[in-house]
């Protein structure tokens, strides 16, 4: 499986050449696994301190020692063991956890084998091979300490979480894959021939006719999980919408359908251009720094909801006829 990616300019690509079936997983395991890549293994990816702290501190030594594997520098697989049920379902952390305690030490060795070629393992996973047993047992303990912690932020998750199941099924009918796609994370770009997803080690993979699982997690805002290696489904762990409100207060979410598809800003954006706008007019406008402009710009042009024109030191932006139909449909 790939485990959290890391910022980085390299990006895995997953080619796709028909419209992909949909569905959305609300699996509590994949929330437990961000929170280790984040409070355990070292790999921040927006956690409050106190949040990550807290859960640091519930973890035994064994869980600790477990997952130092998933924070080697340059390194996004991990042996399947580490999620051994996909989130197919709505993959419960206790059922997980069965799993890692009924999972023998060959199983270990032959998904490590797998993962990294018949050759030498890579040096982070060596303790694990060596003693496979222990390491499941650690692992498996960790999952369980860290869902101790975060069990009750999952419960006051729940509403938000219907609300995300809700959002993806509007817009993957009104706006389409490709633009639920963007509005994931920012860490996962729409292209005509499917997703650019960062990484930290490039691959690129063909969707085929293996269904799609959105599964958003409670995590920071960077975080990212994903599997596209598995034959018979491809899955995609992001940020749930609105999660900071559980532990930063005063998060304002987003207020309708619209802003929460393509991001408030990009919205309003798309509001204005009733007429053609120059850059610094929307700047102006949005109170935007024409650097922040750009960004979103670029968005909305790979989603092919603008156009933009040079006209002598000037670029004007206009709102494409498929952005009119998207804006008639979430607010006409």
């Amino acid at each position: 499986m790939g485990a959290e990616v890391a910022k980085t300019n390299v990006w895995s690509e997953l080619r796709i050449s028909s419209t992909p079936h949909l569905s959305v997983s609300m699996s509590s395991n994949l929330t437990v696994l961000a929170m280790i890549a984040d409070a355990l293994a070292g790999r921040r990816r927006g956690l409050p301190e106190p949040l990550r702290r807290a859960i640091a501190s519930r973890v035994g030594r064994s869980g600790h020692a477990a997952v130092r594997p998933l924070a080697a520098p340059g390194y996004s697989v991990a042996p399947d063991a580490v999620v051994p049920r996909a989130p197919v379902g709505d993959v419960s952390v206790h059922s997980q956890i069965s799993a890692l305690r009924d999972t023998s030490p060959d199983t270990l060795i032959r998904d490590l084998e797998q993962a990294f070629g018949a050759g030498p393992l890579p040096g982070h996973w060596r303790a694990a091979a060596d003693r496979p047993a222990q390491w499941l047992s650690g692992y498996a303990d960790a999952l369980t300490d860290v869902w101790n912690a975060v069990e009750p932020l999952w419960e006051r998750a729940l509403p938000l979480l219907r609300k995300e199941v809700e959002r993806i099924g509007v817009a993957s009918v009104r706006g389409g894959p490709e633009l639920l796609f963007g509005s994931l994370t920012d860490r996962i770009v729409g292209t005509e021939d499917g997703l650019l997803i960062g990484d930290i080690e490039a691959s690129r993979f063909e969707l085929g006719e293996r269904p799609v699982i959105l599964v958003p997690m409670l995590a920071g805002r960077d975080a990212l999980i994903v599997s596209l290696d598995n034959p018979e489904v491809v899955w995609i762990g992001y940020p749930l919408p609105g999660a900071e409100s559980l532990w930063r207060p005063g998060a304002a979410p987003a207020v309708d359908e619209l802003s929460a598809l393509v991001g408030p800003v990009r919205a309003a954006l798309l509001d204005m251009l009733d007429r053609p706008m120059t850059m610094s007019m929307l700047a102006a406008r949005l109170q935007i720094a024409p650097s922040g402009l750009t960004y979103h710009c670029d968005r909305l042009s790979a989603a092919r909801l603008i156009v933009r024109e040079r006209r002598g030191r000037e670029v004007w932006i206009s709102r494409t006829e498929r952005a009119g139909e998207l804006l008639g449909l979430f607010r006409g």
